[in-house]
């Protein structure tokens, strides 16, 4: 039985984690661009706005892309005051001008000291187990992201953490976008501190469904440690590259409708 979900998840991943997946997809978004901080910065905004239809968080994150001159990394560097002032309408469902701006000096201090985005979720206090290694990351980053003395409340919701007993999906859709590598042209692979196998699922209202309908979940709520238990069951089948899988669990709930 287990050999054949495994398979059956595999031929799955074959099936959608190929590049005719991406233009209809928010990876699409950092895919627009070939520097490596253009990709980070827009990697991560596209997965914090990823939530309603894929068409508007698409059509949102090029509306984003054409405000900052279609050049992000450039434009978070360089810009003067009234350089913003062309921001203060944009909005997506509860993201607004404030988040916007908040963003934009959170990247602008964090790439003042830093070349890539990647040292934002290496935490200081190291690395034990893969899940755990994860929550330490995704709890540091949170409170690094949130260390400019002038961060506005409202823009906490948007970032989520495993403390707050948060799934954490767009985080850990971020995570497997910079960091999962293979040859299907997907995902970028261009981090290398965080490996693959420490990496947990990206678990949204879909793929908690499929999972639970396959029996890979078995806990009752949906939080941090649902995700962790379905990466913990995912690693049964590859343990170097659990969240492989997300591309089947994913295909299977929203192009399937399994």
């Amino acid at each position: 039985m287990i050999e054949n979900l495994k398979a059956f998840l595999d031929s799955k991943v074959q099936q959608y984690n190929r590049p005719d997946f991406i233009p209809n997809d928010p990876i699409s978004i950092p895919h627009l661009f070939t520097q490596k901080q253009d990709i980070e910065i827009m990697g991560f905004w596209a997965a914090t706005l990823a939530w309603g239809q894929r068409v508007t968080i698409i059509n949102k994150c090029k509306e984003l892309i054409n405000l900052m001159d279609g050049a992000p990394y450039d434009f978070i560097m360089n810009h003067r005051e009234p350089d913003l002032k062309k921001l203060l309408h944009f909005k997506h469902r509860t993201f607004n001008d404030t988040d916007t701006l908040y963003f934009i000096s959170f990247f602008r201090h964090h790439y003042e000291h830093h070349d890539s985005l990647e040292a934002a979720f290496v935490s200081p206090e190291g690395k034990t187990a893969a899940a755990t290694a994860i929550e330490t990351s995704l709890n540091h980053f949170r409170r690094y992201f949130f260390s400019l003395p002038d961060h506005p409340r409202r823009t906490m919701k948007h970032v989520s953490s495993p403390s707050q007993k948060s799934t954490c999906k767009r985080l850990n859709m971020f995570l497997r976008w910079m960091v999962r590598k293979d040859n299907t042209g997907v995902d970028f692979g261009i981090w290398s501190h965080i490996k693959p196998a420490d990496l947990i699922m990206p678990c949204d209202l879909h793929v908690d469904r499929v999972a639970r309908k396959l029996k890979l979940i078995t806990r009752k709520q949906t939080d941090w440690q649902t995700a962790v238990e379905l990466t913990e069951t995912l690693r049964h089948f590859d343990p170097a590259d659990p969240v492989k899988y997300d591309f089947a669990l994913f295909g299977l709930g929203i192009e399937e409708k399994f």
